[in-house]
């Protein structure tokens, strides 16, 4: 049975590489071989490039911006959790404050984070902060609600169990409800991931001085086209490989309980 597990994994992995493969190859199909020439003359085809990937590698300065990148989503997401996990405790914990604050947070939650970005600017000027504030605004919602979702679904069962020996809030939450909560925490942070995986790069362009964001304009304003795509296809590596590594997160921990 193990066995057969396995080779139904690797299979599926198999099957995973080819489907990448063949996005590249329609990518490539449908972009190279329709090339225009570009500005002083240069050939422009906004296709993937292996050979421009390496070389951007090779570099050594794209590890800078990807390290400054990774940072800020790591900041983010640490604001949006010490943020979103106690407000949806509240929520599920009090249907008054859920009554109350729901309907803003719905209405707070539509409006686009990158609509927020002139106002992060005056606000906390240029630099990092603004950049930190709209991260953590677009991480906060899933989190929040998984968490109030988690609250919801606990076992009313082990609530009343602790009631009955006399325990403390803290020790109520410390040990029932937060180990009860812990798979949807975890669940709202996979997708707050990939919210804020994807507004990162339109953050970058605030005015700060490194980022993959600030390095796709900057490739722009070089005229230099085959590294501008190969950045965007290192983006969506990375995102790739931060949500591979969460969900096998999640399931070292489902596969623990």
């Amino acid at each position: 049975m193990a066995a057969q597990q396995k080779t139904h994994t690797a299979w599926r992995a198999l099957q995973g590489i080819a489907g990448i493969f063949l996005m590249f190859a329609l990518w490539w199909l449908l972009t190279v071989p329709f090339a225009t020439p570009g500005s002083m003359g240069q050939r422009f085809a906004p296709g993937p490039s292996l050979v421009a990937l390496f070389t951007l590698l090779q570099s050594g300065e794209i590890w800078i911006h990807i390290a400054v990148s990774l940072q800020r989503v790591a900041v983010g997401l640490g604001l949006a959790l010490l943020v979103g996990v106690p407000l949806g405790l509240l929520l599920g914990a009090s249907a008054g404050a859920n009554a109350t604050l729901s309907p803003a947070f719905q209405f707070l939650r539509m409006i686009s984070p990158l609509s927020w970005m002139p106002i992060a600017v005056m606000a906390f000027g240029v630099g990092d902060r603004p950049v930190y504030f709209l991260l953590a605004f677009a991480a906060m919602w899933p989190i929040m609600l998984n968490t109030l979702a988690g609250v919801r679904q606990l076992d009313q069962r082990w609530l009343q169990l602790s009631k009955s020996l006399s325990a403390t809030g803290w020790e109520t939450l410390k040990g029932v409800i937060l180990p009860g909560i812990l798979g949807h925490v975890l669940t709202g942070t996979r997708l707050a991931i990939g919210i804020v995986w994807i507004v990162l790069v339109p953050c970058e362009m605030l005015g700060v001085s490194a980022g993959l964001g600030y390095f796709i304009l900057d490739t722009r304003d070089r005229l230099a086209y085959d590294e501008l795509m190969a950045t965007v296809v290192l983006i969506g590596l990375l995102g790739f490989l931060l949500d591979s590594a969460f969900r096998k997160l999640y399931e070292a921990w489902s596969n623990s309980r």
